[in-house]
C-alpha cells in the first residue's frame, strides 16, 4: 500500500467524519452520513494497521474510530441489571464453559497434594529437610503453629488477608495463563505443596485428622475457587497454541474477555471462603459442624454453577461481554 496515495484518496472522508462529530444536533441525512463514514474509517484503520502501520495516523484514525462508535452506539452506564446478569449468567456461565479444564486440573492438583502428603508423611528423612525435629513438633503438637495459625489475629482482619491473598493468585493464574499456561502449573505446584507438607506432618505426628478439621471448613470452597482459576488460566494458554475455527486473536480476545470476568467472580466467591476461614474455622464449633458448614458452600457453589452455569451456557451465553460492549472489528478474508 502506498499509504501517501490512500491518505489523500481518504483524507477528505476522515475531516468530514471529524466535522460530523463536532456537531451537537445532526440532520438525518448527517447521522446516516456519520454511520457511513464512521464504518468506512473503521476499515481504512485496519488495513492501515495490517498493511502499512503509521503510528501518527493510526493514532488519528483510533480516535476517529472511538468517538464515532460514542456516537452510534451511544453511551451506557452499568446498572444493577447487569450485575445481576453478570452474578446469575455470565460469570456461572463461564466457569461451567470451563468445566472440561478445572475439573481435570482439580483432581489432578488433589492427588498430588495427597501424594505429596504421604511421601513426606512416611520419610522421616524428607521432614528433617523441611525443619528442625524441635520445630517440627511445635508446628504439628496440640496448640501448634497449625492450628493457632487460624486464631493468631482478629477475624475480620484474618479474614481480609486470606480473601486479599487468593484473589491474588487466582488472578494471577488467569492472566498468566496467556503464558501457554506455564506460569499457572507453577503456582498450582506451590499450593498443592503447601497442603501436601500439611498433610505429611501433621499425619506423621497421628494429628492429620486435627488438620482436616481445620482445612476443609474453608479449603473446600477456597481450593475450588484456585482450580477453576488454574483450570481456565490453562484454557487461555491452550488457546493461543489452538484457536479453533476463530483466528488467534479473536480467540484470545474472547476468551481473555471472559477470564477477566471469572477473575471479579472468583474473588466473590473467595470472600465467602475468606470469611469462613477468618470466622467459622478458629471458631469453637464442633469440628463436624464446621466441615459441614464448608460442604454446604461447596454445594452451594457447584449448584451454582452447574445449574445457573449449565442453564446460561445452553443458551448461548460465554461469559464474554455484550456485543455491544466490544471493540468494533471488521470483517477480513480468510
Amino acid at each position: 500500500m502506498d499509504l501517501d496515495v490512500f491518505v489523500s484518496a481518504h483524507r477528505a472522508e476522515w475531516d468530514r467524519l471529524d466535522a460530523l462529530l463536532r456537531r451537537r444536533n445532526l440532520t438525518g441525512t448527517e447521522a446516516d452520513e456519520l454511520v457511513t463514514l464512521y464504518q468506512r474509517t473503521a476499515t481504512h484503520l485496519s488495513l492501515i494497521q495490517s498493511s502499512a502501520p503509521d503510528p501518527q495516523l493510526t493514532g488519528r484514525l483510533s480516535q476517529l474510530v472511538a468517538r464515532a462508535r460514542s456516537v452510534v452506539t451511544g453511551t451506557r452506564r452499568a446498572s444493577w441489571r447487569d450485575v445481576t446478569r453478570f452474578l446469575t449468567q455470565s460469570f456461572p456461565a463461564a466457569v461451567y464453559r470451563s468445566r472440561h479444564w478445572w475439573v481435570p486440573t482439580a483432581l489432578a492438583s488433589t492427588a498430588l497434594a495427597a501424594l505429596l502428603g504421604w511421601w513426606i508423611g512416611t520419610h522421616p528423612e524428607v521432614q528433617s529437610s523441611i525443619a528442625a525435629p524441635s520445630e517440627l513438633r511445635e508446628l504439628t503438637r496440640p496448640g501448634g503453629q497449625y492450628e493457632t495459625y487460624y486464631s493468631s489475629h482478629p477475624a475480620a482482619s484474618f479474614a481480609a488477608q486470606v480473601w486479599t491473598n487468593n484473589a491474588q493468585a487466582a488472578a494471577m493464574c488467569l492472566v498468566l495463563g496467556v503464558f501457554l499456561g506455564l506460569p499457572v502449573l507453577w503456582i498450582l505446584f506451590q499450593n498443592m505443596l503447601n497442603l501436601g507438607v500439611g498433610i505429611g506432618l501433621m499425619s506423621s505426628a497421628g494429628r492429620l485428622d486435627t488438620f482436616l478439621g481445620l482445612v476443609l471448613p474453608h479449603g473446600l470452597l477456597e481450593l475450588t475457587a484456585v482450580f477453576v482459576a488454574g483450570g481456565t488460566g490453562l484454557r487461555l494458554g491452550w488457546t493461543l497454541i489452538d484457536p479453533g475455527p476463530r483466528t488467534r486473536r479473536t480467540a484470545l480476545a474472547e476468551e481473555g474477555r471472559a477470564a477477566v470476568g471469572m477473575a471479579i467472580g472468583l474473588a466473590l466467591v473467595l470472600f465467602v471462603s475468606g470469611a469462613i476461614e477468618g470466622f467459622v474455622t478458629p471458631s469453637g464449633l464442633p469440628t463436624w459442624t464446621r466441615i459441614t458448614i464448608g460442604i454446604t458452600a461447596e454445594l452451594a457453589f457447584l449448584a451454582y454453577v452447574y445449574v445457573l452455569g449449565g442453564r446460561a451456557a445452553r443458551a448461548g451465553d460465554t461469559g464474554d461481554v455484550d456485543a455491544a460492549e466490544r471493540s468494533a472489528t471488521v470483517p477480513t478474508a480468510a
